[in-house]
């Protein structure tokens, strides 16, 4: 046997058999490599460590911890006994953090800057190998051989080999760029036999205008609303259009700590038209976004009525979107929100009552430190989503279908944001497409969600954009459920490993004996009824 075979035969033994990181002519070799240092993707990087593998977090920004860590703190946890392993961990650990030592307790309300140290002190307790500001090459990124991935390579050029590869990115690039099937915007509901997909416009009572307003031709015009019943459309119908972003933003009303709001730069007064509009219309005060209260004076403020942080209609081009793409849609959202505090809070056509009750706030000085105090993450409700051979659907999320194959719960409403605003047949501005259905006791996520089909690959699990419909995402897509897929998108890797199959042929009764004994919650407890 010459030595390039010999060399042959040890790199294929150490990609087949046993754990550890080696170093190859291809570059980094390691059991596992997770792309998006997201809340998910921080716990399955944990998971990975403690099981003994060597594991690679790659992040494109400089901050962990996702959403979590980028100002939602006011925790969307549905029913709290739901939540198991290494999430409910992170809850205690967060817990301990403000009131030291370990304790059985969860804080499910917490700064950002906590969320991160939480995350990082995780991290920092493994061997796991972190790669922070690297990007996936979305024209040149994935190597497959078949329908399994080989190496991933980053914008700089770094190449990333591993046995298996999770995707707990919100945008789900790697999925993608590894052609795996995925969609984007709202079926219909005849695709799955639903009721709260596609355009929804009899089921948009939250978070609407219930006064006429109406508006000029030009002030039509500025604000690019739809007014024809073609462009409408009906209820039921799928289209493409993605629900709307916002940032999370952590405020505080303690003069100490606050910055005040300040015009951001090529500020546009004549966006805010319509919320004026809206305000005069209001017989008595109410607030425009949320004020939900963090410890130490702080908030975690989010979208809140018809006219309120959320960029409407603004959010399309992003699932899709090369990063210069993202960068400037990311770049509008903050423009439009810091716009928006500062109208509300400066303009003297604002009603005297909305000034002083904005201008009581800033954003927290000591959040954000190297952000200009903004959060790191724009909030991505929804962006890609899998199409594998399971789909998540509404049935699903109200237990009119029931998966025998469980990796965790999830609890919260069936919850979309709305998708854009138009005029009606009566000339009155309106929003469409925020659907909130709740009602449901917590129901169990299928394996199948995370893996792909089988012929399009057999290394890959995916834990945030999930095989589901629209509406049914909007229940899954919760910070928590990211964390408990993560866990065991993780432990189903190590046993794909271990076994030496794919990801489709890992046994599941084993992995469930693995989750639970891990201190995964995968069926509900009608007795808990504990809801945050």
């Amino acid at each position: 046997m010459n030595f390039r075979k010999i060399l042959c035969f040890i790199l294929l033994y150490f990609s087949t058999f046993g754990f550890g990181q080696e170093k190859t002519v291809f570059g980094e070799t390691y059991d596992l490599a997770i792309y998006g240092g997201t809340s998910s993707g921080v716990v399955a990087a944990v998971k990975g460590a403690r099981l003994g593998m060597s594991v690679v977090l790659i992040e494109p920004s400089k901050h962990l911890g996702g959403l979590t860590s980028s100002g939602l703190g006011f925790t969307d946890a549905g029913k709290t006994d739901s939540i198991g392993g290494l999430a409910r961990e992170f809850y205690k650990r967060t817990y301990g953090f403000y009131n030291g030592g370990d304790s059985n307790q969860c804080q499910w309300y917490f700064e950002p800057h906590v969320a991160e140290a939480v995350f990082n002190k995780m991290l920092t307790e493994t061997n796991v190998k972190i790669l922070l500001g690297e990007r996936l090459d979305l024209q040149n990124g994935v190597s497959k051989d078949n329908n399994r991935i080989t190496s991933i390579k980053m914008e700089s050029g770094r190449i990333i080999s591993a046995r298996i590869y999770i995707d707990a990115s919100y945008e789900g690039d790697l999925m993608a760029k590894a052609g795996v099937s995925y969609t984007t915007g709202r079926e219909p509901n005849s695709k799955y036999n639903e009721t709260l997909n596609g355009i929804q416009i009899k089921n948009a009572k939250y978070h609407q205008f219930t006064s006429c307003i109406a508006l000029s031709q030009s002030q039509k015009d500025n604000l690019g609303l739809e007014t024809s019943p073609n462009q409408i459309g009906h209820d039921g119908e799928g289209d493409k259009r993605i629900q709307s972003y916002c940032y999370r933003l952590c405020l505080t009303d303690n003069p100490s700590n606050m910055v005040p709001f300040q015009a951001p730069p090529n500020y546009n007064r004549s966006k805010y038209e319509l919320l004026l509009k809206y305000l005069q219309s209001l017989e008595t005060y109410e607030s425009v976004f949320t004020t939900d209260r963090m410890p130490n004076l702080k908030t975690d403020s989010n979208n809140k009525g018809p006219f309120s942080f959320d960029y409407i209609g603004m959010s399309y081009d992003y699932p899709e979107g090369d990063y210069k793409t993202r960068a400037g849609i990311e770049a509008e959202h903050e423009n439009y929100q810091r716009g928006f505090l500062y109208f509300l809070a400066n303009d003297a056509c604002v009603p005297v009552v909305y000034r002083n009750a904005v201008s009581k706030w800033g954003l927290a000085k000591d959040e954000f430190t190297d952000n200009n105090n903004w959060p790191y993450k724009i909030y991505v409700r929804e962006a890609r989503r899998m199409v594998s051979d399971f789909i998540i659907t509404e049935h699903h999320c109200m237990g009119r279908q029931i998966t025998a194959d469980s990796i965790g719960l999830a609890s919260y409403p069936m919850d979309s944001h709305n998708v854009r605003r138009y005029i009606n047949a009566s000339g009155c501005v309106k929003n469409e497409g925020d659907v909130q259905v709740k009602g449901f006791e917590p129901y169990p996520i299928s394996y199948r969600a995370i893996i792909p089909p089988k012929n399009e690959c057999t290394n890959l699990l995916v834990p945030v954009c999930v095989s589901a419909s629209h509406i049914a995402y909007g229940s899954v897509r919760m910070e928590p459920v990211f964390m408990i897929l993560g866990e065991s998108a993780t432990t189903a890797a190590y046993q794909a490993v271990k076994e030496g199959v794919s990801v489709q042929d890992v046994n599941y009764s084993e992995l469930r004996r693995h989750l639970l004994k891990d201190g995964q919650i995968l069926e509900w407890n009608k007795n808990n009824t504990k809801s945050l």
